[in-house]
């Protein structure tokens, strides 16, 4: 089990990076998409695995989305649960703490919670789902069986189909989208999406700092996706 020093020390990390994500967050995305650059891009930097990778995205993105929306869900979360491997950003990156675009997740084939999250979290955009009706969840998740269960830091997609909806959760751990209510396994810490950050339910005001996202955002593009 995590030591209760490493969790704090994760999660004052991750609420301070989520909080400032919130203040470069616009209210809606419309993806435009240079897939010419991002073939390219994928080919010079990983290699043929890599730019197989990108080239299935980019192919699920250019293909007409299913009409409702519980099935875009079900297509992004299954995408990408099965492009990734589970990994710690120490090991894919070389660095404690890494937000990737998704041309560096699937070019590396792997990614850890947060980075499942980003590419879910555009493909549904560019699917047509609101961003509104999506929030990033921090999250405790528990780990293994009741003799020797964990906690770990987690985040995870929800999808709220109304602003007040129990949200549906699209998750790295397992590939059932379940309703929050019947994932007792997941503790939440709080939550954001474009107007800004939950806690218990509740807004709460984000802090103005640069942040994270912004800087995915930047790479993003020069990558050739401009949300």
């Amino acid at each position: 089990m995590p030591s209760t020093r490493r969790f704090r020390v994760t999660l004052n990390l991750c609420r301070w990076v989520l909080l400032c994500l919130a203040c470069g967050w616009g209210g809606s995305f419309a993806l435009e998409i240079n897939a010419d650059k991002l073939q390219s891009l994928s080919a010079s930097r990983y290699g043929a695995k890599g730019a197989k990778a990108v080239s299935n995205w980019l192919q699920l993105l250019h293909s007409p989305p299913p009409a409702l929306e519980k099935d875009k869900l079900a297509v992004a979360n299954d995408f990408w649960n099965r492009a990734l491997l589970s990994g710690d950003d120490i090991t894919i990156w070389g660095k404690d703490d890494y937000w990737a675009t998704p041309l560096e997740s699937l070019g590396k084939g792997a990614g850890d919670c947060e980075d499942y999250v980003i590419g879910k979290y555009f493909t549904l955009l560019s699917m047509g789902v609101p961003a509104n009706k999506l929030r990033f969840i921090y999250v405790r998740a528990r780990i293994g069986g009741p003799a020797s269960s964990s906690q770990i830091a987690h985040m995870v997609l929800g999808y709220y189909e109304t602003p007040n909806a129990v949200p549906l959760v699209l998750d790295s751990l397992i590939s059932t989208i379940l309703p929050a209510s019947q994932r007792r396994d997941l503790t939440p810490v709080f939550s954001f999406n474009a107007d800004g950050v939950y806690v218990d339910g509740k807004p709460a005001a984000p802090v103005d700092r640069l942040s994270r996202w912004r800087d995915l955002l930047q790479r993003m593009e020069r990558e050739g996706i401009r949300p």
